[in-house]
């Protein structure tokens, strides 16, 4: 587990933001308040009076996104941006006008400022207006909306035309008839690794239930520790926050530094790894729980809440090839790492990259990376294990297995791949086939056992009639671009529904938009656990704990 460093603080904000606010202070922020517009379903635009369809001033475009310079008030899309800052000296800052997101046109991304947050914050806080213009659009009106301007919502795989149709057969939903906890995350600057993760998290039904029924109380923690960096109480923050039935998009700054602090070598406003960032988050909630619960943690038995949700048992078998004897070890998980299936495709299809969705020898499933998962694998000969039988070293195969299913399973999904030898790292940009509902029994330890050797040896993994392998998902975290950049959304699937998370934008999906995604990381709930956290949602109160704003920390 990594160590918090209390001396960390706070990775210095994008200067160019610094250089404007040491010259104009917080007028332009002032000035723009009175543009921003909150709509019903908690997002947060500028809105141009008097103007119509804001157009670039320099290209007349109104499609894709459309940026609001602070200083001046021009738009510009964003190609023209830069052309504007080369023009104008010091005119850095922009506003995003369908979000109103800051944007720093010389570093070409979002950036966050407490000042700024304040001022769109303080926009919800005087009300949101009644009878918005889109309330009575229905959801495949507003997604064409978005298609049209620039902001896809499906993958080629998709035929669009046939997805519009199913969506707009829906009933017209107004957003408060959303799930309780459904709100958006802003984005504060690169950060939509950590909202879709979140998002996952949130709505992960053991995990949710135990923050929300005071499994972890920031308040008294705090009271009794003393210690205002804990990660496991800026996530209660977080549950609070979400599940308190405001729709307004939510800031999770303090989460942010909290994590920071955590986890300094990955504290920047770059982009990140959001499995990494995952992982990352369990490990600071486990580090904080009583070391006393954690006597067998070797085994895997840690009563944390993040490994009593989330951790699992692997298995691996290393058989020597000349003798036949086995070596097993037993590895505690809280994810599962596989590998695209590529045993359809031809090593042409490789290299050219040729992954056409409507041919089924480019299409990888879940299934068959699983497989691949348990397959046994030859040992090369630079990895020649020493046999306790033969005395000697030995060529071997090796099996992996799943000795133990945790409540939630976490697959991800090898998408990025790192060559050391030709020093270059690439993103694997196919399609992969996965189930809603999955049936985890082939690739159990005991199933995996009894096909290679047969029922005899069967006892040895002891009765597992009682493990429960059907699950169901709830969350698919995808991510589009390329290795250098790209962006993170989550779909969540909840009272069997489909949400698009995308940062601070809230929208109800079909199905085989879900379908098509690029999919990055899939959460899995037992069966039993899914059925009930619909019943659960149902009946959970609102948070008393309302979220403040809480300022991220210099």
């Amino acid at each position: 587990m990594s160590s918090r460093n209390p001396s960390y603080t706070n990775p210095k904000p994008c200067k160019h933001l610094e250089d404007y606010k040491l010259r104009h202070g917080l007028s332009g922020y002032k000035s723009i308040q009175k543009h921003l517009k909150a709509t019903p379903h908690g997002r947060t635009s500028v809105e141009m009076l008097n103007t119509g369809v804001p157009r670039c001033n320099s290209c007349n475009g109104f499609q894709g996104r459309l940026y609001l310079c602070l200083i001046c008030n021009s738009v510009s899309c964003l190609d023209h941006t830069l052309l504007h800052i080369q023009s104008e000296d010091g005119h850095d800052l922009a506003v995003d006008i369908e979000r109103a997101e800051l944007y720093c046109c010389v570093c070409c991304d979002q950036v966050y400022d407490p000042d700024f947050d304040k001022v769109v914050m303080s926009k919800h806080n005087m009300g949101v207006p009644r009878g918005d213009k889109h309330g009575d659009e229905s959801i495949g009106e507003r997604l064409v909306k978005r298609r049209r301007l620039g902001l896809g919502v499906a993958e080629e795989l998709v035929d669009l035309k046939k997805s519009k149709q199913l969506v707009s057969m829906r009933d017209r939903r107004d957003k408060s008839c959303y799930p309780l906890g459904l709100r958006g995350l802003n984005n504060l600057g690169s950060t939509c690794f950590m909202n879709s993760v979140l998002q996952a998290l949130l709505h992960a039904p053991p995990f949710r239930n135990y923050f929300l029924s005071e499994g972890h109380n920031h308040e008294a923690c705090r009271r009794r520790s003393g210690d205002r960096l804990c990660l496991s109480c800026d996530i209660d923050v977080v549950f609070s926050a979400m599940f308190s039935g405001d729709r307004a998009p939510y800031s999770p700054a303090h989460f942010l530094y909290s994590w920071w602090q955590h986890s300094a070598n990955l504290a920047s406003y770059e982009q990140q790894d959001a499995h990494e960032f995952f992982i990352s988050v369990l490990d600071g909630i486990h580090e904080k729980e009583d070391k006393s619960r954690n006597r067998n943690r070797d085994s895997g038995d840690c009563q944390c809440i993040a490994h009593r949700v989330f951790s699992g048992l692997l298995r691996s078998d290393v058989t020597c090839m000349t003798c036949g004897s086995t070596s097993t070890t037993y590895d505690p998980c809280v994810d599962i790492s596989v590998d695209l299936d590529t045993s359809n495709f031809s090593p042409t299809d490789i290299v050219n990259k040729r992954s056409k969705p409507n041919e089924n020898s480019s299409i990888s499933t879940l299934l068959g990376c699983l497989d691949l998962f348990t397959r046994q694998e030859k040992l090369g000969s630079e990895q020649k294990l020493f046999c306790e039988t033969c005395q000697e070293m030995r060529d071997s195969v090796k099996q992996m297995s799943i000795r133990r299913l945790p409540l939630v399973l976490c697959l991800h999904i090898k998408r990025f791949e790192h060559s050391p030898v030709r020093k270059m790292s690439r993103k694997i940009d196919r399609y992969l086939q996965f189930p809603f509902s999955l049936d985890m029994t082939p690739y159990l330890s005991s199933s995996i056992v009894r096909n290679r050797f047969g029922n005899r040896i069967f006892s040895v993994e002891g009765d597992e009639s009682d493990i429960i392998t059907d699950f169901e998902i709830f969350a698919v975290v995808t991510h589009s671009g390329t290795l250098e950049s790209g962006h993170y959304v989550t779909y969540l699937r909840l009272r069997n529904r489909w949400y698009k998370c995308d940062d601070a934008w809230i929208t109800e999906v079909d199905e085989e938009i879900v379908r098509a995604s690029q999919c990055y990381m899939m959460f899995y709930v037992q069966k039993m656990l899914y059925q009930k956290a619909d019943e659960d949602l149902s009946s959970l109160p609102l948070s008393p704990r309302r979220d403040a704003y809480l300022p991220i920390a210099g």
